[in-house]
């Protein structure tokens, strides 16, 4: 049983900001339906190689909890059959092109009219107003208009995007955030909500003290690799084996630090003595310990740090971290067994509620898998009795 569980969702999204909001509704305990077309299927289905079993793993890693149904939308009895789904349903999500869901009949209003107390969220490109309204957008794409590419990567370099799609997670977050406040505002009033957000708006949330700082003095922020715009020494360090972070966030911890390396003396120098001071001088700095940290290895230093008590750690290669202790204790990946792929890994819900991990309770679905379950109906009663 999770926290969500009897909360009804009907996802008409694809892609990855909506699947994995979605998804996590699911881990948390709701029951999701996800819409799919009878032929391709969610887009992501096709994102490989890798594949795992028929479906790529990109599409195995943001779907699990949920059944799926087949339907074409654009035929009547496909939208009747969407319609019947959300009347019952508690929450919708969608991220179709701007007008694709009034497009087929199934728009806010229209959904509205058939369950008046409906959360509704939908996800676009680049929000609902604006000159940039009607663009189609992509996480690249989102994190180029919304400044992230700017902010990320090495003076003088060419941008870098984020590692992970940041945009679209982003999405995902803040739109859970917005859902499961509309949730608790509907079970206090009786009022549903039409939500919207999108990836640029979340790009923005994201700029935080970047933003702030730009307010401040007008100055174009510009990226400085790993480095913190606030903050120094706050950045990656060369050892002899490898890269390693130090993290020191106040000048106590600089002291700290600074001992911990036998040169005690650069916290009292005055270029050095503030955080302040740092940020104006973090180049010299930087040039300083990068010199020292040259002439040992990643776990010399961080131990070193870690005895002193300052946040310092090693830069990690994903199979090592999925083969460390840490991650094995915390027993963030479960195992789910899939009927094409066998054993399937996962990556779980990243909290634990009152000391228990949501369950991962179904696998990622093949496409149409329970459409006969769902057509057949009552939906909700099927569900039910199947959680």
């Amino acid at each position: 049983m999770g926290l969500l569980t009897g909360v009804r969702v009907v996802d008409f999204s694809r892609i990855l900001s909506g699947p994995y909001l979605t998804m996590s509704l699911g881990d948390l305990g709701a029951d999701v339906v996800k819409i799919e077309q009878p032929v391709l299927g969610d887009d992501t289905r096709h994102w490989g190689p890798p594949f795992y079993g028929q479906d790529s793993t990109y599409y195995l890693a943001i779907n699990r909890n949920k059944r799926s149904i087949a339907i074409d939308l654009r035929a009547p009895a496909g939208r009747d059959l969407a319609l019947r789904l959300v009347r019952c349903a508690d929450i919708v999500v969608e991220n179709f092109r701007r007008g694709g869901m009034e497009r087929l009949g199934l728009g806010y209003e229209a959904l509205r009219a058939v369950k008046p107390d409906l959360v509704m969220l939908r996800i676009s490109a680049f929000g609902e107003t604006g000159p940039d309204r009607d663009l189609p957008g992509y996480d690249l794409l989102a994190q180029a208009m919304g400044g992230i590419m700017g902010l990320t990567g090495h003076p003088g370099e060419a941008p870098v995007k984020a590692g992970v799609a940041v945009a679209d997670l982003a999405a995902a977050l803040f739109g859970l955030s917005a859902v499961l406040a509309a949730l608790i505002h509907r079970d206090r009033t009786g009022e549903g909500q039409y939500i919207t957000t999108s990836l640029f708006e979340t790009q923005l949330a994201l700029h935080i003290n970047w933003a702030q700082n730009y307010f401040a003095n007008g100055r174009e922020p510009k990226p400085l690799g790993s480095a913190h715009p606030n903050l120094a020494p706050y950045q990656a360090f060369a050892a002899t084996d490898g890269y390693f972070v130090l993290a020191v966030g106040n000048d106590a911890l600089f002291r700290k630090c600074a001992q911990a390396l036998g040169r005690s003396e650069l916290a009292g120098e005055q270029r050095f003595a503030s955080n302040a001071a740092r940020v104006e001088n973090r180049e010299a700095l930087a040039a300083i310990l990068g010199e020292i940290f040259a002439t040992g290895s990643r776990e010399r230093w961080c131990a070193a740090m870690h005895r002193a008590g300052v946040p310092a750690g090693p830069i990690q290669s994903i199979a090592q971290i999925y083969a460390s202790a840490q991650v094995e204790a915390l027993g963030q990946v479960q195992t789910v067994s899939h009927p094409v792929a066998g054993d399937l890994p996962q990556v779980g819900f990243p909290a634990q509620l009152s000391g228990r991990q949501p369950e991962i309770r179904r696998h990622p679905p093949l496409r149409g898998e329970h459409t006969r379950e769902i057509a057949r109906g009552p939906v909700w009663t099927i569900a039910r009795s199947i959680a």
